[in-house]
């Protein structure tokens, strides 16, 4: 066997350096390339006006409950007495909580009293966010989770 001379001992270690900061390097690429991480463009005029949003919101007494079976995602909006309302405007954000590249705006037609829309998701979590506004022109507002198995 050779004998492990300081030359040796500064390349193991040189080479153990290199793989540490290329895998660091190559995570944070990642991390970056694949979640926006941006909600609003400036965070401070958000807040001005979220307390009446809020209120205005909560005033309504909607709730809404999204669900997925055999690639039909479906969309519950109920009042505080859990009588199903009508939305105007309705916009919808499917999309993985981690990264932007799975997103989707499919479009909810009314079916019954349910809004759908084929759309087909892999297993996992998913983000629904949901962006409506009534009758009177009141922001509806809500992001929830849905779990798909598979």
């Amino acid at each position: 066997m050779a004998e492990l001379t300081g030359k040796h001992v500064f390349a193991i270690t040189a080479g153990a350096f290199a793989v540490i900061i290329g895998v660091n390097l190559l995570l944070a690429v990642k991390a970056v390339s694949t979640f926006p991480g941006l909600e609003v463009g400036n965070s401070y005029v958000a807040s001005q006006d979220f307390e009446v949003r809020k209120a205005a919101q909560e005033a309504l007494g909607w709730t809404m409950a999204p669900a997925y079976e055999g690639g039909r995602m479906t969309l519950a909006f109920t009042d505080g007495k859990g009588l199903p309302v009508r939305v105007d405007e309705l916009q919808v954000l499917i999309g993985r909580t981690t990264e932007a590249n799975e997103d989707l705006w499919p479009d909810f037609a009314p079916v019954g009293d349910l809004y759908a829309a084929d759309v087909a998701l892999g297993h996992g979590k998913w983000m629904v966010k949901v962006t409506a506004r009534s009758a009177d022109g009141t922001l509806f507002e809500q992001r929830s989770e849905l779990f798909v198995k598979g």
